[in-house]
């Protein structure tokens, strides 16, 4: 089994290339794959490759001044669920584009550790929960009750909020989470500066929160942004909450439209997938730019993913 970290750290980085190229090498000497996000505000990434390595990656990156608290989400995998490793230089580690200057560290909504989450949950107060992540996430899992926006971008969640302002009251205990908190270390800031005055957000996300407590009242399985694509997180609810696009049948597994031209993520179950040989329509199945489509790849254990992937899915943020 290979270790899967998912991590991020707002800290000031003073030289963003250089530490990219010292990062890098590290990373590339002990073989690890992921991808790795930097900017001046920090750090936001996921790598995966033996225990050793990974060990050893957690050591180096707490080296560094002012990461030396870095918090580490753990999974296990078969497979090192990375083709390659890919360590970029974004303006922000997570992309909100926010009209408003934003400091997680000062600024952020309260911290909830896991089992005080759930404590509210079960605790028949009035509350909203929000979910901040993409719409394509949401589709296969989510917490009960959940508001979820139906947005492709984590950027389009600022204009979203101007747009619900009069429908979510101020004074009203919001909760949010996203799948290992750095989303919420932005939004929760927003929603305050907002006004939004009882402001709470999900501390490690919802991986963390599977593993402390087992994933009470969430339903489906939570998105990943590696070669799994989807991780059960409560075992009293993982059958499918979606439905696959061509059969209408149960399923929780993303496949890329097979045409190159369209490379549409689209939810699709075996049965139709073969059907389809791995396209979202007809008018895609019979395209001249059709990829070949191989079932046995397509739906191995741990929904292993296609070797050549399409853009849609590879250029979307890190797991956070």
């Amino acid at each position: 089994m290979f270790p899967v970290l998912l991590y991020y750290k707002f800290s000031s980085i003073e030289n963003p290339q250089e530490f990219l190229a010292e990062h890098k090498a590290f990373c590339n000497s002990h073989g690890l794959k992921g991808r790795i996000y930097l900017s001046e505000e920090g750090i936001n990434g996921t790598v995966s490759g033996t225990a050793e390595a990974t060990e050893a990656y957690k050591k180096e990156l707490c080296s560094k001044p002012g990461f030396e608290d870095t918090e580490f989400k753990e999974d296990l995998a078969e497979r090192i669920p990375f083709a390659k490793l890919a360590v970029k230089i974004r303006p922000e580690i997570v992309t909100l584009k926010s009209p408003i200057d934003l400091d997680p560290n000062t600024e952020g909504g309260r911290r909830l550790r896991p089992h005080e989450w759930k404590a509210i949950m079960e605790s028949g107060q009035d509350f909203v929960v929000i979910d901040a992540r993409n719409n394509y996430e949401s589709k296969v899992g989510h917490f009960e009750g959940a508001i979820k926006p139906d947005l492709k971008n984590f950027y389009d969640f600022p204009q979203w909020l101007d747009e619900v302002e009069d429908e979510i009251p101020k004074d009203k205990k919001v909760l949010m989470y996203c799948t290992g908190g750095i989303r919420c270390e932005k939004f929760s800031v927003l929603m305050k500066k907002k006004g939004w005055q009882d402001v709470n957000q999900l501390h490690g996300g919802i991986l963390n929160y599977a593993k402390e407590t087992g994933g009470a009242h969430f339903l489906g399985k939570c998105f990943v942004f590696d070669d799994r694509l989807v991780v059960p997180v409560n075992p009293e609810h993982e059958e499918p909450i979606s439905h696959c696009e061509i059969t209408g049948q149960p399923a929780d597994t993303y496949l890329n439209c097979a045409n190159m031209e369209c490379n549409r993520l689209f939810i699709c179950s075996e049965e139709g997938a073969r059907l389809m040989e791995g396209a979202c329509s007809e008018e895609c199945k019979n395209h001249p730019f059709k990829r070949p489509f191989n079932p046995e790849n397509a739906f191995a254990p741990f929904r292993k993913w296609y070797n050549y992937f399409g853009n849609e899915f590879k250029e979307r943020e890190v797991s956070s």
